[in-house]
């Protein structure tokens, strides 16, 4: 099967639609499709152009077998409401005129959260009489409002729900990462044998030893393996909460329990500025690394943050980050409820908060640096590791997904 996928963000970008569709791609490959990658340059999430690359009207590229279109597109960071709508419209329109272009294929895939990028898949599968799958990874416009971006009554966000219904009623196919998505779009009228749940994973090759030592990591971020360090990797934006590190590290007394926050995102200077005017040296932010020092640094960390804002939209997601550090072997400390809620728990690999309560991480904290290099802390990374490599291998998940869609069609 020839598959056409459009997706804003792809490799080299490391944020997880970008991840997910990469590594799906490698395994359609395997499987003897044939995969084109429709994408913008490069850029998330500061906006700035990678090294290499040039925001052009059109560029292509092989990767790893796979054909990849880039397509100009109004560059903007991961911040600001309304520069990022235009850098989203932007690719909806080169996007589209590119798939007009590309070489016939069999089906066409376009992925959100945000439904400019499905606009487009749906429009090309039109003019070129292909079936279309709409991946949904986000609910989208509820997740703007969960974050306070608007109001649900704002005239924006009702278009954007019509909008976001027409392309569900009009998707050939539908594949969601959680089965709260599959719910709710049932709730819709939508038909649900033409849904299928594909969760997020991790690709077992990607679980990399260090290349490191801990004395070289420790002299390069200054960070002490005697401490019982927390983590937070990934986004830094408005759903996700991170006030709840300032937070405890001020109410923190104990000297060497210390918060590391690994990232970029639209709340990242927000963020800086609060450990700075609280004097924090409890609170460590670094700018965004490779998964390889990513691997490196964890060597040193105790538990890793995984934490979303107090929403019942929230309830829905399941973050990927949760695989990644089952993959690494570390403790989860869980502010995120609903079905994330129920991974933790039957994997047994750490503990679960109450979102935007600091009192509830630092007890965690607390229980946790007492149990250090205890049997149950380093059972919590075991029982992790073994449950993400038997539920959510990303090679069987890729399987899954593209033999759903070959069946159908």
């Amino acid at each position: 099967m020839k598959i056409l996928f459009i997706t804003d963000n792809f490799y080299p970008e490391r944020n997880a639609p970008a991840k997910r569709t990469h590594e799906h791609a490698i395994e359609w490959l395997k499987l003897n499709h044939k995969v084109s990658i429709i994408t913008g340059v490069p850029n998330f999430p500061k906006g700035k152009v990678f090294k290499g690359y040039k925001n052009k009207i059109f560029q292509s590229e092989n990767l790893d077998g796979i054909n990849i279109y880039r397509v100009w597109t109004f560059i903007a960071a991961n911040k600001g409401f309304i520069s990022r709508i235009l850098d989203y419209i932007s690719f909806m329109f080169t996007s589209f005129i590119a798939g007009l272009f590309v070489k016939k294929h069999d089906i066409v895939i376009a992925t959100s959260p945000q439904f400019f990028t499905a606009i487009s898949g749906w429009l090309i599968s039109v003019f070129k009489r292909k079936p279309f799958v709409l991946e949904i990874r986000d609910l989208w416009p509820e997740s703007i409002v969960a974050v306070g971006a608007m109001s649900n009554k704002n005239i924006i966000i009702k278009f954007l729900h019509k909008v976001a219904c027409f392309l569900y009623r009009r998707a050939d196919f539908i594949i969601c990462v959680t089965n709260s998505f599959k719910q709710d779009l049932v709730k819709y009228n939508i038909d649900g044998n033409k849904i299928l749940v594909i969760e997020n994973g991790i690709k077992i090759e990607n679980l990399i030893p260090p290349n490191k030592t801990i004395d070289t990591i420790e002299k390069e971020y200054n960070l002490c393996e005697k401490d019982f360090i927390i983590s937070f990797i990934g986004t830094i934006g408005m759903a996700h909460g991170l006030d709840i590190i300032i937070k405890a590290a001020k109410k923190n007394n104990n000297k060497n329990i210390k918060f590391l926050i690994i990232g970029e995102g639209a709340e990242k200077e927000k963020l800086k500025l609060k450990v700075s005017s609280n004097k924090l040296d409890n609170v460590i932010i670094l700018n965004s690394i490779s998964w390889q020092e990513i691997i490196n640094i964890n060597q040193l960390v105790s538990a890793n943050l995984i934490h979303l804002k107090k929403n019942d939209v929230f309830k829905k997601v399941i973050p990927s980050k949760i695989f990644e550090s089952m993959g690494m072997k570390k403790t989860i400390i869980l502010g995120v409820e609903g079905e994330s809620e129920n991974i933790i728990n039957d994997s047994k690999c750490g503990f679960i908060i109450e979102p935007e309560n600091e009192e509830s991480l630092i007890s965690v904290i607390d229980k946790l640096n007492d149990l250090k290099n205890s049997e149950l802390i380093n059972s919590f990374g075991e029982n992790g590791y073994n449950y993400v490599i038997n539920n959510y291998n990303r090679v069987k998940l890729a399987k899954k997904m593209i033999d759903f869609i070959s069946e159908k069609k």
